[in-house]
């Protein structure tokens, strides 16, 4: 899944480029790419799928080229991953009825890629079961209030686990407690299933969605698929695969996620990350810094930065913008790019 905007690592992250082609991590491959590599280790080229909109869809060709055509999803309107997901899923269908599908985000670091993939395969074997839907969960080492959690019921299986609830970010006294408690886990929103499972799942769950998709068994790989596509778009709900499936479902697993796993999904998630001075200042650019302590400084190094008296600040300036915002403000960013496209459209 690769067609989110990335409001929260703005302004690296604009409408033109978001996040997920960006090298955030200054390994010289966007995340899109090292997600695929980690993923073409799994099965052949052309059994993988990346989902996006329609304008993104040239930046996925340049950045993998190894990727068919037909199998870069190109949805005409944003409509949440319920959407994104079902669009993929009675796309394979046409080609594979039986296949079973691996669904990731495209904006994950993982680590330890190799427990990653075992972790994985667990995940694969457990959805062998019929209308079993299996996703990742992550243990938690911190009371995180920016991610949601997975309530699980500890049963025999080690490895395999029932899902009772899944519950929306939480304030940090209930994060602690979910801590506290060891049966709650991180939602990775990575999953894993036959894809006949989840599409029974939208038969039941989602009946609206899933007549509409439905339809389009005689459209996918044809020349007629962008057209049906643009009907379906118009006649489907904003719905997360959360809140419109998971939630509801009673067939839902985990596998605990026990490698080193990050959602760099905004520029705080992105400090913790990355290597902090004696002051715990990630820098990234020519700078002066004087009684700064807890900041994120990224700026082009043909600048010199001079800062003093900043505590927990993001300074960065990339192309027309230059924002200085609280490092732990991730809940300004929709206020922050909503009055910045008020401006002019090119600021956002």
């Amino acid at each position: 899944m690769a067609g989110g905007i990335g409001s929260r690592f703005w302004p690296h992250s604009m409408d033109a480029k978001p996040k997920q082609f960006l090298d955030v991590l200054g390994t010289g491959r966007s995340l899109l790419q090292m997600t695929y590599e980690r993923f073409a280790t799994f099965t052949s080229p052309e059994r993988l799928m990346v989902v996006t909109q329609a304008k993104y869809s040239h930046l996925v060709k340049t950045q993998l080229p190894e990727i068919k055509e037909e199998n870069i999803l190109s949805e005409p309107l944003k409509r949440d991953t319920a959407n994104c997901i079902a669009y993929a899923s009675y796309k394979i269908r046409n080609t594979d009825p039986d296949a079973k599908v691996i669904v990731t985000p495209a904006d994950h670091l993982i680590l330890n890629e190799s427990l990653f993939k075992a972790r994985i395969f667990d995940a694969l074997k457990a959805a062998e079961i019929p209308n079993h839907i299996v996703t990742i969960g992550i243990k938690p080492n911190r009371p995180e209030t920016g991610y949601g959690y997975i309530q699980f019921i500890d049963g025999s299986d080690r490895v395999v686990k029932k899902v009772k609830t899944f519950i929306e970010k939480p304030n940090r006294e209930l994060a602690t407690t979910f801590l506290e408690s060891g049966d709650y886990v991180w939602n990775s929103g990575i999953f894993v299933w036959k894809n006949e499972s989840i599409i029974r799942a939208f038969e039941l769950h989602l009946p609206e969605l899933a007549e509409v998709f439905e339809e389009g068994k005689a459209y996918f790989f044809t020349e007629s698929e962008g057209e049906f596509l643009k009907k379906a778009y118009s006649l489907v709900k904003n719905i997360s695969i959360d809140y419109g499936v998971m939630e509801k479902s009673e067939s839902v697993y985990m596998v605990l996620g026990d490698f080193h796993w990050a959602d760099i999904g905004s520029w705080q998630k992105l400090y913790e990350l990355q290597t902090q001075d004696g002051q715990g200042n990630v820098v990234e650019a020519n700078a002066l810094l004087y009684e700064t302590n807890n900041c994120y400084i990224k700026v082009s190094p043909e600048k010199l930065v001079v800062v003093q008296g900043l505590d927990n600040y993001l300074v960065t300036d990339t192309g027309n913008v230059l924002l200085i915002c609280k490092l732990d403000a991730e809940h300004k960013f929709r206020e922050f790019t909503a009055d910045a496209k008020s401006k002019k459209e090119d600021f956002v």
